[in-house]
């Protein structure tokens, strides 16, 4: 996504593997950016951390689907970043 581009869009669906089996998730364009740059940053493929946030997603005792989950995990990943940002305090991973 280009910054000149409004970050209003439809969700665009992907495939990714979990579990030795494809599925879809549907995310807009903007979270399907944050999520390969947080792949990335962790080292791992995007499928790899998708199948992280599905497992962990699962021990909730109120699952949100993949496509949520993913969406939360994004926000408080950026809300972690934020507040170590402006509080000088390095964040743990």
């Amino acid at each position: 996504m280009r910054a000149s581009e409004p970050p209003y869009h439809p969700p665009v669906k992907r495939s990714v593997r979990i579990a030795g089996h494809q599925t879809s998730i549907s995310l807009e364009p903007m979270f399907w950016e944050m999520l390969r740059r947080a792949a990335t940053d962790e080292g791992v493929s995007l499928n790899a951390l998708v199948r992280r946030l599905d497992a962990e997603r699962l021990t909730s005792p109120t699952p949100p689907g993949l496509a949520g989950a993913v969406r939360i995990w994004l926000v408080h990943r950026l809300h972690q970043h934020a507040s170590a940002a402006t509080s000088g305090v390095p964040e743990q991973a």
